[in-house]
Protein backbone atom coordinates (compact mmCIF):
# COMPACT_ATOMS: atom_id res chain seq x y z
CA UNK A 1 0.00 0.00 0.00
CA UNK A 2 0.98 3.37 -0.76
CA UNK A 3 0.51 6.16 2.25
CA UNK A 4 1.03 9.43 1.97
CA UNK A 5 0.81 11.31 5.35
CA UNK A 6 -0.07 14.78 5.64
CA UNK A 7 -0.62 17.49 8.21
CA UNK A 8 -3.91 19.47 7.79
CA UNK A 9 -4.67 22.89 8.84
CA UNK A 10 -7.72 23.91 8.90
CA UNK A 11 -8.57 27.44 9.62
CA UNK A 12 -12.01 27.13 11.30
CA UNK A 13 -10.44 24.50 13.53
CA UNK A 14 -7.80 26.67 14.44
CA UNK A 15 -10.02 29.81 15.59
CA UNK A 16 -12.52 27.30 17.25
CA UNK A 17 -9.95 25.15 18.92
CA UNK A 18 -7.31 25.89 21.18
CA UNK A 19 -5.90 23.12 22.40
CA UNK A 20 -3.25 22.47 20.59
CA UNK A 21 -4.46 19.51 18.27
CA UNK A 22 -3.24 19.04 15.31
CA UNK A 23 -5.03 16.80 12.55
CA UNK A 24 -3.63 14.16 10.29
CA UNK A 25 -5.28 13.08 7.08
CA UNK A 26 -3.80 9.41 5.95
CA UNK A 27 -4.35 9.35 1.86
CA UNK A 28 -4.00 4.85 1.86
CA UNK A 29 -3.80 3.66 -2.00
CA UNK A 30 -3.19 0.25 -3.55
CA UNK A 31 -0.38 0.26 -4.70
CA UNK A 32 -1.83 -0.71 -8.87
CA UNK A 33 -3.58 2.07 -11.06
CA UNK A 34 -5.41 2.70 -13.68
CA UNK A 35 -5.25 5.23 -16.82
CA UNK A 36 -7.75 6.44 -19.45
CA UNK A 37 -8.02 9.17 -22.04
CA UNK A 38 -6.02 11.66 -22.49
CA UNK A 39 -3.84 11.46 -20.14
CA UNK A 40 -5.17 10.32 -17.15
CA UNK A 41 -3.51 8.30 -14.39
CA UNK A 42 -6.11 7.56 -11.29
CA UNK A 43 -6.75 5.37 -8.16
CA UNK A 44 -10.01 5.34 -6.26
CA UNK A 45 -10.90 3.23 -2.96
CA UNK A 46 -14.38 2.81 -1.42
CA UNK A 47 -13.46 3.08 2.44
CA UNK A 48 -13.40 5.94 2.79
CA UNK A 49 -14.26 7.48 -0.76
CA UNK A 50 -11.30 9.47 -2.04
CA UNK A 51 -9.53 9.44 -5.52
CA UNK A 52 -6.03 10.69 -6.49
CA UNK A 53 -5.56 11.70 -10.39
CA UNK A 54 -2.95 13.03 -12.36
CA UNK A 55 -4.38 14.87 -15.76
CA UNK A 56 -1.81 15.66 -18.50
CA UNK A 57 -2.81 17.74 -21.17
CA UNK A 58 0.58 20.15 -22.11
CA UNK A 59 2.19 18.31 -23.82
CA UNK A 60 -0.44 15.85 -25.03
CA UNK A 61 -0.15 12.71 -24.12
CA UNK A 62 -1.52 9.27 -24.65
CA UNK A 63 -0.58 5.70 -23.52
CA UNK A 64 0.25 4.91 -27.07
CA UNK A 65 3.16 7.26 -26.23
CA UNK A 66 4.20 6.12 -23.61
CA UNK A 67 4.04 2.18 -25.49
CA UNK A 68 5.83 3.28 -28.48
CA UNK A 69 8.60 1.07 -29.52
CA UNK A 70 10.99 1.56 -32.49
CA UNK A 71 13.55 -0.46 -34.16
CA UNK A 72 17.07 -1.12 -32.61
CA UNK A 73 20.06 0.95 -34.47
CA UNK A 74 21.98 -2.55 -34.08
CA UNK A 75 19.31 -4.87 -35.16
CA UNK A 76 16.09 -3.75 -36.91
CA UNK A 77 14.08 -6.67 -35.57
CA UNK A 78 14.93 -5.92 -31.93
CA UNK A 79 12.75 -3.04 -30.69
CA UNK A 80 13.38 -0.29 -28.02
CA UNK A 81 10.98 2.25 -26.22
CA UNK A 82 11.24 5.43 -27.40
CA UNK A 83 10.40 7.32 -24.68
CA UNK A 84 11.50 5.45 -21.13
CA UNK A 85 11.02 8.31 -19.17
CA UNK A 86 8.75 11.34 -19.29
CA UNK A 87 9.00 14.26 -17.34
CA UNK A 88 6.56 17.25 -16.93
CA UNK A 89 5.70 20.03 -14.48
CA UNK A 90 2.04 20.55 -12.92
CA UNK A 91 0.68 23.94 -13.14
CA UNK A 92 -2.79 23.58 -11.99
CA UNK A 93 -4.49 24.38 -15.07
CA UNK A 94 -3.08 22.71 -17.79
CA UNK A 95 -1.40 19.66 -15.90
CA UNK A 96 -2.99 18.67 -12.45
CA UNK A 97 -2.84 16.46 -9.96
CA UNK A 98 -6.13 16.19 -7.46
CA UNK A 99 -7.48 14.55 -4.24
CA UNK A 100 -10.71 14.48 -3.48
CA UNK A 101 -13.05 12.30 -1.20
CA UNK A 102 -16.38 12.08 -1.93
CA UNK A 103 -19.94 11.23 0.33
CA UNK A 104 -20.23 7.44 -1.91
CA UNK A 105 -17.95 6.64 -4.77
CA UNK A 106 -19.72 5.37 -8.15
CA UNK A 107 -18.66 3.62 -10.84
CA UNK A 108 -16.54 5.36 -14.02
CA UNK A 109 -15.34 8.23 -12.22
CA UNK A 110 -13.11 9.27 -14.60
CA UNK A 111 -12.90 10.24 -18.27
CA UNK A 112 -16.60 10.10 -18.78
CA UNK A 113 -18.26 13.27 -20.46
CA UNK A 114 -21.18 13.03 -18.35
CA UNK A 115 -20.42 12.88 -14.70
CA UNK A 116 -22.24 10.51 -12.66
CA UNK A 117 -25.51 12.23 -11.29
CA UNK A 118 -24.71 11.10 -7.98
CA UNK A 119 -21.43 12.25 -7.25
CA UNK A 120 -20.75 14.11 -4.22
CA UNK A 121 -17.36 15.87 -3.51
CA UNK A 122 -16.83 16.61 -0.24
CA UNK A 123 -13.07 18.06 -0.64
CA UNK A 124 -11.08 18.85 -3.71
CA UNK A 125 -7.44 19.47 -3.40
CA UNK A 126 -5.73 20.62 -6.43
CA UNK A 127 -1.72 20.98 -6.39
CA UNK A 128 -0.57 24.15 -7.49
CA UNK A 129 2.60 23.17 -8.63
CA UNK A 130 5.20 19.91 -8.44
CA UNK A 131 6.96 17.29 -10.84
CA UNK A 132 5.89 14.14 -12.68
CA UNK A 133 7.52 11.03 -14.06
CA UNK A 134 6.55 8.33 -15.78
CA UNK A 135 9.19 5.55 -15.94
CA UNK A 136 8.61 2.64 -18.45
CA UNK A 137 10.38 -1.01 -18.41
CA UNK A 138 10.18 -3.12 -21.46
CA UNK A 139 10.65 -7.07 -22.02
CA UNK A 140 9.79 -8.87 -24.71
CA UNK A 141 9.26 -12.95 -24.59
CA UNK A 142 8.59 -15.55 -27.39
CA UNK A 143 6.92 -17.83 -25.17
CA UNK A 144 8.32 -20.74 -26.49
CA UNK A 145 7.72 -23.18 -23.15
CA UNK A 146 11.50 -22.10 -22.79
CA UNK A 147 12.55 -20.02 -19.81
CA UNK A 148 14.86 -17.15 -20.73
CA UNK A 149 17.66 -17.89 -18.74
CA UNK A 150 17.63 -21.69 -20.26
CA UNK A 151 18.13 -20.14 -23.73
CA UNK A 152 21.37 -18.91 -23.33
CA UNK A 153 23.41 -21.45 -24.96
CA UNK A 154 26.70 -20.38 -24.62
CA UNK A 155 26.62 -20.09 -21.23
CA UNK A 156 27.81 -15.78 -21.01
CA UNK A 157 24.84 -14.20 -19.38
CA UNK A 158 24.11 -12.55 -22.81
CA UNK A 159 20.82 -14.12 -24.13
CA UNK A 160 21.14 -11.72 -27.03
CA UNK A 161 23.98 -13.83 -28.55
CA UNK A 162 22.51 -17.06 -28.68
CA UNK A 163 20.79 -17.28 -32.09
CA UNK A 164 21.08 -20.80 -32.93
CA UNK A 165 19.66 -20.45 -36.33
CA UNK A 166 21.28 -16.93 -37.39
CA UNK A 167 17.85 -15.36 -38.39
CA UNK A 168 18.77 -12.01 -36.42
CA UNK A 169 15.99 -12.96 -33.11
CA UNK A 170 18.20 -14.32 -30.87
CA UNK A 171 17.02 -17.48 -28.94
CA UNK A 172 15.13 -16.00 -26.14
CA UNK A 173 12.97 -14.18 -28.64
CA UNK A 174 12.78 -16.38 -31.32
CA UNK A 175 9.15 -18.91 -31.65
CA UNK A 176 11.43 -21.13 -34.08
CA UNK A 177 15.08 -21.40 -32.71
CA UNK A 178 16.28 -23.62 -35.11
CA UNK A 179 14.58 -22.07 -38.09
CA UNK A 180 12.97 -25.14 -39.66
CA UNK A 181 9.86 -23.46 -39.62
CA UNK A 182 8.29 -25.30 -36.94
CA UNK A 183 7.52 -23.88 -33.91
CA UNK A 184 9.86 -24.35 -30.73
CA UNK A 185 6.67 -25.37 -28.72
CA UNK A 186 5.76 -27.79 -31.23
CA UNK A 187 8.95 -29.62 -31.25
CA UNK A 188 8.91 -29.56 -27.22
CA UNK A 189 5.76 -31.42 -27.09
CA UNK A 190 7.03 -34.87 -24.93
CA UNK A 191 4.49 -37.47 -26.87
CA UNK A 192 6.23 -40.61 -25.42
CA UNK A 193 6.97 -38.98 -21.41
CA UNK A 194 9.89 -41.89 -21.51
CA UNK A 195 11.06 -40.39 -17.78
CA UNK A 196 7.50 -39.61 -16.47
CA UNK A 197 8.40 -36.45 -15.00
CA UNK A 198 5.86 -34.72 -17.98
CA UNK A 199 8.68 -32.34 -17.97
CA UNK A 200 10.20 -31.86 -22.04
CA UNK A 201 13.01 -29.80 -21.08
CA UNK A 202 14.64 -33.01 -18.79
CA UNK A 203 14.53 -34.84 -21.46
CA UNK A 204 13.62 -33.18 -25.25
CA UNK A 205 12.53 -34.96 -28.17
CA UNK A 206 15.05 -36.15 -30.22
CA UNK A 207 13.35 -38.08 -33.38
CA UNK A 208 16.57 -39.23 -34.87
CA UNK A 209 18.60 -39.68 -31.42
CA UNK A 210 21.87 -37.38 -33.03
CA UNK A 211 22.23 -36.01 -29.74
CA UNK A 212 20.55 -32.47 -31.12
CA UNK A 213 16.83 -31.92 -29.61
CA UNK A 214 14.24 -31.54 -31.94
CA UNK A 215 13.74 -27.58 -31.67
CA UNK A 216 17.46 -27.08 -32.25
CA UNK A 217 17.94 -29.46 -35.01
CA UNK A 218 17.42 -28.74 -38.60
CA UNK A 219 16.73 -32.09 -39.67
CA UNK A 220 14.57 -33.64 -37.20
CA UNK A 221 14.47 -36.75 -38.59
CA UNK A 222 17.62 -37.10 -40.31
CA UNK A 223 16.66 -38.50 -43.32
CA UNK A 224 18.90 -35.79 -45.33
CA UNK A 225 16.59 -33.44 -46.04
CA UNK A 226 15.63 -30.01 -43.88
CA UNK A 227 12.90 -30.16 -41.92
CA UNK A 228 12.19 -26.72 -43.24
CA UNK A 229 12.04 -28.04 -46.62
CA UNK A 230 9.63 -30.90 -46.04
CA UNK A 231 6.33 -29.34 -47.09
CA UNK A 232 4.61 -32.14 -49.74
CA UNK A 233 1.01 -31.13 -48.86
CA UNK A 234 0.86 -27.37 -48.37
CA UNK A 235 3.47 -24.82 -48.80
CA UNK A 236 2.68 -23.03 -46.04
CA UNK A 237 5.75 -22.15 -43.86
CA UNK A 238 4.79 -24.77 -41.47
CA UNK A 239 6.05 -28.46 -41.94
CA UNK A 240 4.12 -29.86 -39.23
CA UNK A 241 0.58 -29.88 -41.11
CA UNK A 242 2.65 -31.65 -44.19
CA UNK A 243 1.38 -35.59 -43.45
CA UNK A 244 1.80 -38.11 -46.17
CA UNK A 245 1.46 -41.35 -43.92
CA UNK A 246 -1.37 -40.01 -41.60
CA UNK A 247 -0.01 -40.66 -38.38
CA UNK A 248 3.18 -38.99 -38.69
CA UNK A 249 4.32 -35.54 -40.14
CA UNK A 250 6.87 -35.78 -43.04
CA UNK A 251 9.62 -34.11 -40.82
CA UNK A 252 9.07 -36.76 -38.50
CA UNK A 253 9.38 -39.13 -41.01
CA UNK A 254 12.49 -40.68 -41.93
CA UNK A 255 10.59 -42.64 -44.60
CA UNK A 256 9.49 -39.98 -46.44
CA UNK A 257 12.14 -38.00 -48.02
CA UNK A 258 11.08 -35.66 -50.56
CA UNK A 259 12.54 -32.29 -50.89
CA UNK A 260 10.08 -29.13 -51.42
CA UNK A 261 12.31 -26.07 -51.40
CA UNK A 262 11.53 -23.82 -48.59
CA UNK A 263 10.69 -19.79 -50.07
CA UNK A 264 10.38 -17.96 -46.33
CA UNK A 265 10.33 -18.44 -42.99
CA UNK A 266 7.08 -18.16 -41.04
CA UNK A 267 5.72 -14.92 -39.29
CA UNK A 268 6.92 -14.79 -35.47
CA UNK A 269 4.81 -13.86 -33.32
CA UNK A 270 6.58 -12.03 -29.59
CA UNK A 271 5.18 -11.04 -26.57
CA UNK A 272 5.88 -7.83 -25.05
CA UNK A 273 5.31 -6.85 -21.60
CA UNK A 274 5.30 -2.66 -20.32
CA UNK A 275 5.33 -1.83 -16.50
CA UNK A 276 4.61 1.98 -16.08
CA UNK A 277 5.24 3.38 -12.91
CA UNK A 278 4.17 7.35 -11.67
CA UNK A 279 5.87 9.85 -9.26
CA UNK A 280 4.85 12.95 -8.50
CA UNK A 281 6.93 15.11 -6.69
CA UNK A 282 6.96 18.87 -4.79
CA UNK A 283 3.25 18.44 -4.01
CA UNK A 284 1.54 21.46 -2.80
CA UNK A 285 -2.32 21.70 -2.35
CA UNK A 286 -3.52 23.96 -0.01
CA UNK A 287 -3.55 23.51 3.52
CA UNK A 288 -1.61 20.22 2.63
CA UNK A 289 2.01 19.66 1.58
CA UNK A 290 3.20 16.35 0.46
CA UNK A 291 6.64 16.06 -1.10
CA UNK A 292 6.27 12.67 -3.14
CA UNK A 293 3.03 10.08 -4.09
CA UNK A 294 4.48 6.79 -5.76
CA UNK A 295 1.19 5.63 -8.07
CA UNK A 296 2.57 2.17 -8.14
CA UNK A 297 2.14 0.22 -11.11
CA UNK A 298 -0.07 0.98 -14.11
CA UNK A 299 -2.96 -1.51 -14.25
CA UNK A 300 -3.98 -1.79 -18.07
CA UNK A 301 -4.95 -4.41 -20.75
CA UNK A 302 -2.45 -2.59 -22.95
CA UNK A 303 0.66 -3.23 -20.48
CA UNK A 304 0.56 -6.94 -22.18
CA UNK A 305 0.65 -6.83 -25.95
CA UNK A 306 2.46 -8.89 -28.85
CA UNK A 307 4.11 -7.47 -31.99
CA UNK A 308 5.45 -9.99 -35.43
CA UNK A 309 8.48 -10.32 -36.78
CA UNK A 310 9.39 -12.49 -39.82
CA UNK A 311 12.85 -12.86 -40.66
CA UNK A 312 14.49 -12.39 -43.99
CA UNK A 313 14.89 -15.62 -45.52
Amino acid sequence: MRKIFALVSFLILVMSCDDGDVIFVELDFDDTFEACGELVFYNTKESPAESISLQISSPTLTLADIFEVEPSETNPLLVELVNPEIQGNIDGSNNLFNYRSYNTLTDNLFCNDVPPSNLGITQDLSSSDGSYTITTTYAEDDNDGIPAEMEDINGNGDLYDDDTDGDGLPNFLDPDDDGDNVLTSTELIDYDNDDDDDDPLTNPQDTDGDGIPNYLDTDDDGDGVLTIDEENVSQDQNPSNDYTNPNLADYLNPDVANMVPATAYRVHTITQTYEVSVIVENISFPNLNQDTFDFGSLQNANTTSTRTVTPEF
